[in-house]
């Protein structure tokens, strides 16, 4: 394989506990996909911006690094090239067109998949809210971690199976919310309830032709294939209970959560999400066992309370109410090698070299309005001599930038913002 496209990735986006574990073995059950029973590379990858405290120190130097001497740009192109090494190897090694990259969490990060892969491909996978809470409770008695759903929607700092169930269901329904060529989305009942025909439908998205029987993950392809599958030993503890779908899970929510359970989620959630993703039964079976009609909108203050926190203790910066995009935002300045000299030779005397000189600088300058921003955000101490910096750097980009565009005035006047500082930077 020498080109690697993004159409070769496949991207498995639900909550946990939504049936990503069960979707991934029958897909992975094809000789042409590979797939981990869980991955969250993507989330390693994104996570050199947030620069965690290390052993060896350096901390503020690292996010430094990272987010002001490399530009947001750079660094998504080199997340690209390191993950198409990281996919691409691991197709060659198992003999695969296609690979599935199931990592539940990933609604953390979409805005950094849709900048690093903007046409990979998305599978939206949803199931009705009060399973994914049930099975939750259900999973976490079997392995002895404490979960309570009305104290931990309460608790000031919630855990991340909270934000899973709040904010993280909303951010997947929000992303998949309009239609786009590279998005699919599918609802884990209808895959229990149809196996063979939703395998048929994703198989058709994903572009490869369905396998026989590929459903039945019990008889797998290949004895070798799975248990490197399950050696891995992530994912449902209750997968290989069974050897394909069952539809013994869809109603078992009514009897895993009390009616106050029902009451406390219903109530932060707010009818709406369960209406948008095709849920509006459930949600009158819920509203019948609870006997309360509940508002159509979320519970703002809870849900704001929930997603702040989270977003102060991990260190990511999220776009509000944001969707799929397939338009990457790798552009910005381009090194001066990258420039299109058929264009600027077209330019009369010097104007090839003021341009490049210009590139060249605006990068320097944006790099430094970059650095003392994150200066400033940090230190108080610093904050007025800071602020006259940035505004005479941001003064001095700008000027330079108005005069870059196709204008007759660049050979003029380029020199004079290019051989000396004005003022002290």
């Amino acid at each position: 394989m020498k080109h690697f496209r993004d159409d070769q990735l496949v991207f498995l986006l639900c909550t946990p506990r939504s049936g990503s574990s069960l979707t991934t073995v029958m897909l992975q059950n094809h000789e042409e996909v590979f797939a981990a029973q869980e991955m969250w590379y993507l989330l390693s990858l994104a996570d050199l911006q947030l620069a965690p405290v290390r052993p060896y120190g350096g901390t503020g130097i690292i996010r430094q690094f990272y987010n002001g001497i490399i530009s947001e740009d750079l660094f998504h192109r080199a997340a690209r090239s390191f993950g198409v090494e990281i996919y691409e190897g691991l197709l060659n090694q198992n003999g695969a067109r296609k690979i599935i990259d199931k990592s539940p969490r990933y609604y953390i990060l979409l805005e950094f998949l849709d900048a690093v892969f903007p046409e990979s491909q998305r599978i939206g996978l949803f199931r009705n809210p009060l399973s994914v809470a049930a099975s939750y409770k259900k999973v976490n008695a079997f392995s002895g971690e404490p979960f309570s759903l009305i104290e931990d929607l309460k608790q000031p700092i919630p855990g991340m199976k909270i934000v899973d169930l709040t904010v993280g269901l909303f951010r997947y329904a929000t992303y998949f919310k309009g239609e786009s060529a590279y998005s699919y989305k599918l609802k884990y009942e209808e895959l229990v309830r149809q196996p063979e025909q939703q395998l048929r439908k994703l198989c058709e998205f994903i572009g490869i032709s369905y396998r026989e029987g590929m459903e039945k993950y019990g008889n797998p392809v290949s004895e070798e294939k799975a248990d490197l599958f399950y050696s891995m030993g992530a994912g449902d503890p209750f997968l290989l209970n069974h050897t394909q779908a069952h539809v013994q899970s869809i109603d078992a929510w009514k009897d895993q959560l009390s009616p106050d359970e029902v009451d406390a989620y219903c109530r932060v959630l707010g009818a709406q999400i369960f209406h948008d993703l095709g849920y509006s039964e459930e949600l009158e079976e819920a509203q019948r066992i609870t006997g309360v009609r509940y508002e159509l909108s979320p519970d703002e203050a809870t849900m704001e309370r929930i997603e702040q926190q989270f977003l102060k203790s991990s260190g990511y910066i999220w776009k509000p109410d944001y969707e799929l995009s397939t338009s990457s935002i790798l552009t910005g300045i381009q090194p001066a090698e990258a420039v299109d000299d058929l264009e600027l030779e077209a330019m009369q005397g010097n104007r090839i070299s003021d341009h490049r000189q210009a590139s060249v600088q605006i990068a320097q300058l944006e790099t430094r309005v970059r650095l003392l921003e994150n200066r400033l955000t940090k230190s108080y101490m610093e904050k007025n001599h800071v602020e006259k910096q940035l505004i005479q750097l941001r003064s001095k980009l700008n000027r330079i930038k108005s005069i870059l565009p196709f204008g007759n005035r660049l050979s003029s006047w380029a020199q004079g913002y290019l051989s000396g500082r004005e003022g002290k930077s």
